[in-house]
């Protein structure tokens, strides 16, 4: 089957810690419960296929800043080991010392055992969590995002940058604002997702966004540790 994304798998972002990015396809994600998420169809069951698209995917890294993001539709641990070697290789060959990947809250181990292998070949690696919300509740009973731990200071000992999900019902201009601080105050990044239309039951709320516009979008837009992504494809992957 064509690969639908096959022109959308990589980019360069420019502005706010300069990067290549690409979108690589592994087996699935093993979560798959986020009420939110339909990012996670994304995948394929065969590893053949999945390592030869990533590391076609994975030729065009130049290393021109010396960093590079990995994402795919779920954990970094969904990746085969033939995708992972790759990486590591085009690090090395690239001359890439930074690397960024994310993962579920679930694989939080496996984060800390992959940064070690990272770092044994020079490359500084940081993890991302998609956490959506620091409420607690909010994010357990409405997103079903599988995080049982609600302090955000123990997320933060084994994650490194985190993403967050705004305009939803429910949220407002308070919570949007400390669910930013908590991710600066503990994380190194923070990255906000603006909720878009989707094949899930959780719709965007307009109102909400306008709230984030209005109060929330102009005091940390010019954050260089903070990436907003209005839409989902701001980064330049995806469709």
């Amino acid at each position: 089957m064509e690969d639908a994304l096959k022109d959308c798998r990589y980019s360069v972002i420019t502005e706010k810690n300069p990067r290549e990015i690409v979108l690589l396809r592994g087996n699935g994600c093993k979560w798959k419960r986020c009420r939110f998420c339909d990012y996670h169809m994304d995948f394929s069951k065969n590893e053949q296929d999945n390592a030869i698209l990533n590391r076609n995917v994975l030729s065009r890294v130049t290393g021109r800043y010396g960093c590079l993001e990995v994402i795919n539709s779920g954990s970094i641990v969904d990746l085969n080991r033939q995708t992972i070697e790759d990486i590591i290789q085009v690090c090395k060959t690239q001359n890439i010392t930074r690397l960024h990947f994310e993962s579920h809250w679930m694989h939080r181990r496996d984060v800390v055992a992959l940064k070690a292998i990272f770092n044994s070949f020079g490359i500084t690696a940081k993890a991302k969590i998609g956490v959506e919300t620091f409420e607690h509740t909010f994010r357990e009973s409405y997103l079903n995002k599988g995080i049982l731990e609600s302090d955000p200071k123990i997320i933060a000992k084994y994650f490194d940058e985190v993403c967050l999900l705004q305009g939803l019902t429910g949220q407002t201009e308070d919570t949007m604002r400390r669910d930013i601080e908590i991710g600066l105050q503990l994380f190194d990044r923070v990255c906000v997702n603006i909720m878009i239309e989707n094949k899930t039951q959780v719709h965007p709320d307009q109102k909400v966004i306008e709230i984030f516009m209005k109060s929330i979008y102009p005091n940390y837009r010019d954050n260089p540790r903070v990436d907003i992504l209005l839409h989902n494809t701001d980064f330049g992957v995806g469709k």
